[in-house]
C-alpha cells in the first residue's frame, strides 16, 4: 500500500509540474507575440536578418528592424528584450556591397533575399575599408531601407 501511494503522489507531482511548465511556455510565447505587436504598431519595421561583421563564422540572427529618425534599431524576434539588440546610426551609414545568398547562407537564409554589407564613414570621409554588419531582406525591403537611407535631411556635422 505504501507503495501505491508513493507511485500516486510522484504521478501528481510529474503531472503538476507538467502542467507549471506548459503555463510557463505558453506565458513566454503570448509575452514574445505581445513585444513584437507592440514593437510593430507603430508602423516603420521590417523583417530582416543580421550578422555582425562578415563571413560564415557568425550565425545569421533572425529580427526585425525598426526605422527611427536618427537609426535603425534591430530587435530579436524571440527574446523578451524591449530594448534593440542593435541600432545602426543613419548618419555616415554606407552600403559597402550587396550580393545573393551564399550556399553557405542557404542554410540559415532563403534564396529570395539580398544581402547588402553596410559600414559607416571614417572621420575623415572615407570609405570603409570591410562591412561591420550584414542585413539579409527581401527586395521590397531593401527598397525601403535605401529610401530611408536617402532621404535623410543634410547638414549637422556627423560625430561617430
Amino acid at each position: 500500500m505504501g507503495e501505491q501511494l508513493s507511485s500516486e503522489i510522484w504521478f501528481q507531482i510529474a503531472e503538476w509540474l507538467f502542467f507549471a511548465l506548459l503555463t510557463v511556455a505558453l506565458l513566454a510565447l503570448v509575452a514574445v507575440t505581445v513585444r513584437r505587436y507592440v514593437l510593430e504598431r507603430g508602423g516603420g519595421a521590417v523583417e530582416c536578418y543580421l550578422r555582425h561583421g562578415t563571413g560564415t563564422a557568425r550565425p545569421w540572427r533572425m529580427g526585425f528592424g525598426r526605422y527611427g529618425t536618427d537609426e535603425l534599431r534591430w530587435y530579436r524576434v524571440f527574446s523578451l528584450w524591449p530594448r534593440p539588440t542593435a541600432e545602426l546610426s543613419r548618419r555616415g551609414l554606407v552600403i559597402v556591397g550587396r550580393r545573393a545568398p551564399t550556399g553557405a547562407d542557404l542554410a540559415e537564409l532563403t534564396s529570395d533575399l539580398v544581402v547588402i554589407e553596410v559600414g559607416w564613414l571614417g572621420t575623415n570621409g572615407s570609405d570603409p575599408k570591410e562591412p561591420v554588419y550584414e542585413i539579409a531582406m527581401t527586395e521590397s525591403a531593401l527598397t525601403g531601407f535605401l529610401s530611408w537611407l536617402e532621404s535623410m535631411p543634410p547638414g549637422g556635422v556627423w560625430r561617430p
